[in-house]
């Protein structure tokens, strides 16, 4: 796992589609432009959700790393 400076945490483990999106799209807005926002979830979608979001709103996902069926996002915010 390669360390990265982040912002904030935000833990959506446990929840399902479409939650995980709808938080980290609600949370990513309090970090700062340029700044990482590491999410934590264990909905096997956000593989196929959170590419597509970060692609649709023009957010950079910096690291995906996956270990016993937990998710851990670094979603680099760039808008």
């Amino acid at each position: 796992m390669t360390p990265h400076e982040v912002a904030k945490e935000l833990d959506v483990c446990g929840k399902r589609c479409p939650m995980p999106i709808l938080l980290t799209k609600r949370e990513i807005k309090n970090v700062e432009v340029g700044e990482i926002l590491k999410v934590i979830a264990t909905d096997v979608g956000t593989k196929k959700d959170f590419p597509a979001w970060a692609e649709r709103t023009g957010n950079e996902i910096v690291e995906l790393t996956e270990q016993e069926g937990t998710f851990t996002w670094y979603i680099r915010r760039i808008k």
